[in-house]
């Protein structure tokens, strides 16, 4: 039998492990980026992985270049799953939270943020992302706010940051008179607190470096979902004129949502949420690009807030997932259920099954045919889903004849369903799980970062760091480092 004994260890040893300890925390990175996809984890991002190494041989940039990655864990204090709101507090503040509460803690303290610190360290710091701009996680980085809903009150906050770019959708609610703080339109506050306020694409691209403080809003809501809009300005054009305007010798942090991504996962959209993660995985690329004219300068961290949807992949039937597939859906479920509900109203009470068919193939290259057998690879309809699209399609048209909402949309959710599950997408939810999200870092400090991270607010407590004055820095170094300096 083995004899276990006990070591003691000298006091030396004890100290070098405690200073070893200290010397793992985070140093001031001149330009910090953070980058949060919205309802993003492991299966949506097996899903791009997936897409683009089938359609254009290649892989994702945040799955294959990013060099350090970790799972960690997105609870709340209230709740095994956490919402947007808690989730971005947890990243931008280090300080867990309650679910609906932006950057306060339960008991009601102000939690500080990193962008917040960033600014007090003289850094220019941006705010993006693909939904309202006063949607609950941009809003964890520069409001305060017991209720994510509270979007007046939560715009009224953009301003008073003083925050040097808002980029991205619009703000929501900007006008609310039912709010009990309102003073008139947030847009009319932002241009007399010195914002140049752009809300068309032609005043966004005409800004130039030295504007001062800019709020670029390119929608009145969210921005258009990526399948849907080819045209127009997408994340990449707003990450890429952050960096333009922030760019100082003092450096900034920007902070870039992918917002959209969520709410295709709430409808269980694949092909929507898809090319919203490609955009995003294009966006962190822009800010690598930057990243190689100052190697040394620049630290960028990836993450997801929480999981949406129970993503799940699989195909039965076949050894390979098929999710090549999910590029024969024309438009985003939004787009195409709204347009089903027209044809459907406009064709009246006589309309055949067989006349929606030329849509249905259109929008989601689904194929009708009596001859061909489906197999793995294809989206030949079997006479079950056929008979399953003409079932839901008589009860969409009795439910929009009604004029009732409910069952007005399950033709076009089926539609949307069998691409999916052809593409080898399955959806447990509409809603967040409890899923672990992946982070991962590159640059200055990337492996310092990811080293021990296991929960959310892991991040926002090292990127607190990173941003904090460089001159503050020595007084974080162990002993020895702070006595050679005093000493050169």
């Amino acid at each position: 039998m083995m004899k276990l004994t006990r070591t003691i260890l000298p006091v030396w040893c004890l100290v070098v492990t405690m200073f070893t300890a200290s010397a793992a925390e985070i140093q001031p990175v001149k330009y910090v980026f953070l980058f949060i996809g919205d309802g993003l984890s492991f299966p949506q991002i097996q899903m791009a992985e997936e897409f683009v190494r089938k359609t254009e041989n290649r892989g994702l940039f945040i799955n294959n270049e990013m060099p350090y990655h970790t799972a960690n864990t997105t609870h709340s204090t209230n709740a095994f799953i956490a919402d947007s709101a808690a989730a971005g507090t947890a990243i931008a503040t280090g300080i867990k939270t309650s679910n609906g509460r932006i950057a306060l803690a339960p008991n009601g303290d102000r939690l500080e943020t990193i962008a917040e610190v960033a600014q007090k360290s003289g850094r220019k710091v941006g705010i993006i992302s693909s939904v309202t701009i006063n949607h609950a996680t941009p809003a964890a980085f520069y409001a305060h706010n017991v209720s994510r809903s509270n979007y007046y009150e939560i715009g009224l906050d953009l301003v008073s940051s003083n925050f040097d770019y808002f980029g991205g959708g619009g703000i929501d609610r900007h006008n609310d008179t039912g709010a009990e703080r309102h003073r008139g339109s947030i847009y009319d506050f932002a241009k007399e607190a010195d914002y140049t306020v752009c809300r068309t694409e032609e005043e966004i691209r005409a800004l130039r470096p030295g504007v001062g403080k800019v709020i670029a809003l390119g929608s009145s809501a969210a921005l258009p979902y990526a399948l849907d809009s080819p045209d127009g300005l997408r994340l990449t054009d707003y990450t890429k004129q952050a960096i333009e305007l922030l760019d100082n010798p003092n450096g900034f942090f920007i902070m870039v949502e992918g917002g959209k991504i969520d709410w295709a996962c709430h409808s269980n959209d694949g092909a929507a949420a898809l090319f919203d993660i490609i955009e995003f995985d294009e966006s962190v690329k822009i800010a690598v690009e930057f990243a190689q004219k100052h190697p040394n300068d620049i630290l960028i961290v990836v993450t997801g807030d929480h999981e949406t949807g129970a993503l799940m992949l699989r195909n039965p039937g076949a050894s390979q997932l098929q999710v090549q597939l999910l590029a024969s859906q024309k438009a985003s479920y939004d787009i195409f259920s709204g347009t089903a509900r027209r044809l459907i109203r406009d064709g009246g009470a006589d309309m055949m099954f067989a006349q929606i068919k030329p849509f249905i193939t259109e929008t989601t290259g689904l194929v009708f045919s009596e001859t061909e057998q489906w197999q793995p690879g294809n989206l030949i309809l079997t006479e079950r889903e056929v008979r399953t699209l003409e079932a839901d399609f008589a009860v969409s048209k009795a439910a929009i004849r009604a004029d009732q909402s409910e069952g007005r949309d399950a033709f076009a959710r089926t539609m949307l369903r069998l691409v999916n599950n052809k593409s080898g997408l399955y959806w447990g939810s509409g809603d967040h799980s409890a899923l672990p999200v992946r982070t991962s870092a590159w640059g200055n400090q990337a492996e310092q970062v990811i080293r021990g991270l296991r929960e959310d607010i892991d991040i926002g407590k090292r990127l607190k760091q990173a941003v904090r004055p460089a001159s503050s820095a020595a007084s974080h170094l162990p002993f020895w480092s702070r006595y050679t300096a005093a000493r050169q």
